[in-house]
């Protein structure tokens, strides 16, 4: 995935050609950052692995390969100048779409494999050991957004050679932001996607920035807070609304959780132990 970002830039400064309005090598760049970040993280997380480093192996070998599948089919695509995702125009990009499918679903099956396993693991540290295990949880559950994708949307037949996206409320090839792709008009169902996914990460670096003064309530809480965003701007793209132009009921659910977050950081703060004179 690594050798991979670094084609796909190349790819970006030298070839021009576009698809659904966008760069043809952002999609391979993109994959290839989020699975690097991924992967290494799997890795990282196996290695706390006591029992059972067995399962863990072959299960990480599992989910390495499908990302490589994955990646074979989205870059084979950009080299024929077609669309990897919900493109059925033949019945050579109908199966690709479906090959990544199974490659997806594989991912998801051994993701839920290893949390399963990192939760019946005793880590000796709390914190991390919780921020890991409802990292899992939620990257879990961003993954799955996925599957949400491919479900058809208002106005799509399969006749236009289209089925499925990840705009609601447009067709996928709007307005969209930089770098991250995302559409700045409509729904956007990669905006949860991408946060899920990523708790994994996020989640014990937080627990690693506060140092000794993390303890297991505050891990459940920046948890929490951070389901809470995922559950947000998945709810938000599914009623058709942009990530950067929010309504009022997005707003006020956004402040709920920012107090719901300062109350539990109150309440997770570990009091200050009294020094007892000699």
């Amino acid at each position: 995935m690594v050798l991979l970002v670094l084609v796909a830039l190349v790819g970006l400064l030298v070839d021009d050609r576009t698809v659904v309005n966008s760069p043809i090598w952002l999609k391979p760049l993109k994959f290839a950052v989020s699975l690097a970040l991924y992967s290494f993280t799997l890795a990282w997380l196996l290695t706390f692995l006591k029992r059972f480093q067995r399962v863990g192996w072959w299960t990480g070998t599992v989910l390495a390969a499908a990302g490589a599948g994955e990646m074979v089919v989205i870059v084979g695509q950009v080299i024929r100048g077609k669309r990897s995702h919900f493109n059925f125009e033949t019945p050579l990009d109908g199966a690709l779409f479906s090959i990544m499918g199974v490659t997806i679903v594989v991912l998801w099956v051994t993701h839920a494999v290893v949390a399963v396993l990192l939760w019946r693991t005793k880590i000796e540290n709390e914190a991390l050991s919780w921020s890991i295990r409802l990292g899992l949880v939620i990257s879990f559950l961003g993954l799955g957004v996925g599957f949400l994708m491919t479900q058809p949307k208002p106005g799509q037949a399969l006749d236009g050679g289209t089925l499925g996206s990840h705009t609601v409320g447009a067709p996928d090839g709007g307005a969209y932001m930089a770098l991250t792709g995302w559409s700045t008009e409509h729904g956007d169902l990669r905006v949860g996607h991408f946060v899920g996914m990523h708790a994994v990460q996020v989640l014990p670096v937080i627990i690693a920035l506060l140092g000794h003064r993390a303890n297991a309530k505050i891990a459940w809480v920046t948890s929490g807070s951070f389901l809470g965003i995922f559950l947000l701007v998945t709810w938000q793209a599914l009623r058709g609304q942009s990530l950067v132009h929010p309504d009022s009921t997005t707003l006020l659910v956004l402040a709920g959780i920012v107090v719901a977050t300062a109350l539990g950081l109150v309440w997770a703060r570990e009091p200050k132990k009294e020094l007892v004179p000699a």
